[in-house]
């Protein structure tokens, strides 16, 4: 089978497409023949050397699969041959078969397409892990995206929306920003054309945004915290700029507000029944049209370096997806 290997840390051009021997299933695995992998930011930091997890070299980069049960190993009862499913692996996604825990699929639904399932659960896991455990966000308040037109933020857009939020989307220009009322953005934002902060309390009334959730860091960081709210909450995600903000903490003081982590993937490792909770609520709201990610592009597997090149260089819209 083909793969698309880091065999050593650097920029996507770097990695290389081999053949290697197809996996086996050991006890409690499965193998999947993988229909679509998902990009995330993530894959390119842990290409990079980057990233929290780090895997031993050579492997593929690639966190979220969706594909079908072609082998089951020993004491695996909970699946069977044929099923379709989508799994969050960390990495190795980028390859025509995988291998990975039995425990870690989940079959997916018959109105969901491959290319959809590689796509769904990371961001929306995130963002409804985000908005409804961290941040518990209340119908009517104001909640701000930042980076509202990548894959984490279009899910929050969404899933704000349908947690009763006033949602206001900032992005980086007007194309995306449109992408965004698509999905049901009430406002926008564009942050390269004046003062999130002055934007931010403009579409507030003064009061400022109840929850912030920020994907971006940088310099938007500390601009979006003096426009929270009293009692606000500001959602770390992550730092696609690359640049982790250092925040003056007397702001949190005088607004009584709160800087509140999101690490979605160890929250799936603590609390797996909790997830798997989160994980029906979405699937329910996925069967109702409430959300569905919008998969912008696609690459074979020969070019996923182009497809992390997207994801680098912040011009993606919505999730990007490779094909093997």
């Amino acid at each position: 089978m083909k793969t698309m290997l880091c065999k050593q840390f650097g920029p996507p051009e770097s990695m290389v497409l081999e053949d290697v021997s197809s996996p086996k299933a050991g006890p409690g695995q499965v193998v999947l023949d993988v229909k679509a992998c998902g990009v995330n930011f993530p894959d390119v930091l842990i290409i990079q050397d980057k990233y929290q997890f780090k895997p031993r070299l050579p492997f593929a980069p690639g966190g979220e699969v969706s594909g079908v049960v072609k082998e089951l190993g020993e004491g695996v009862t909970t699946l069977s041959l044929g099923d379709r499913v989508l799994a969050s692996t960390g990495f190795g996604g980028f390859a025509e078969e995988l291998a990975i825990p039995a425990t870690s699929a989940v079959p997916i639904p018959d109105s969901m397409d491959f290319p959809t399932a590689a796509a769904f659960l990371m961001t929306y896991g995130t963002s409804y892990y985000a908005l409804k455990d961290r941040a518990h966000i209340q119908p009517g308040e104001n909640l701000v995206v930042l980076g509202a037109a990548g894959g984490v933020g279009l899910a929050a857009v969404e899933l704000g929306k349908a947690l009763g939020a006033r949602v206001i989307a900032a992005a980086s220009n007007e194309e995306k920003l449109a992408v965004c009322k698509e999905h049901g953005a009430d406002e926008t934002i564009d942050y390269s054309t004046g003062s999130l902060k002055d934007s931010m309390r403009k579409l507030t009334g003064g009061n400022g945004a109840d929850v912030v959730y920020d994907p971006v860091g940088g310099e938007y960081s500390e601009a979006a915290i003096r426009a929270t709210a009293w009692d606000g909450r500001f959602l770390v995600i992550g730092f696609a700029t690359g640049d982790i903000p250092r925040i003056p903490l007397n702001l949190t003081l005088l607004k009584s507000c709160q800087i509140v982590g999101v690490f979605w993937g160890a929250f799936v490792g603590r609390f797996p029944e909790r997830n798997k909770q989160n994980t029906r609520e979405l699937f329910d709201l996925f069967a109702k049209g409430t959300i569905k990610p919008y998969v912008s592009s696609s690459y074979p597997l020969d070019r996923a370096a182009d497809a992390l090149d997207e994801i680098g260089g912040r011009r993606a819209k919505g999730k990007i997806v490779v094909v093997p």
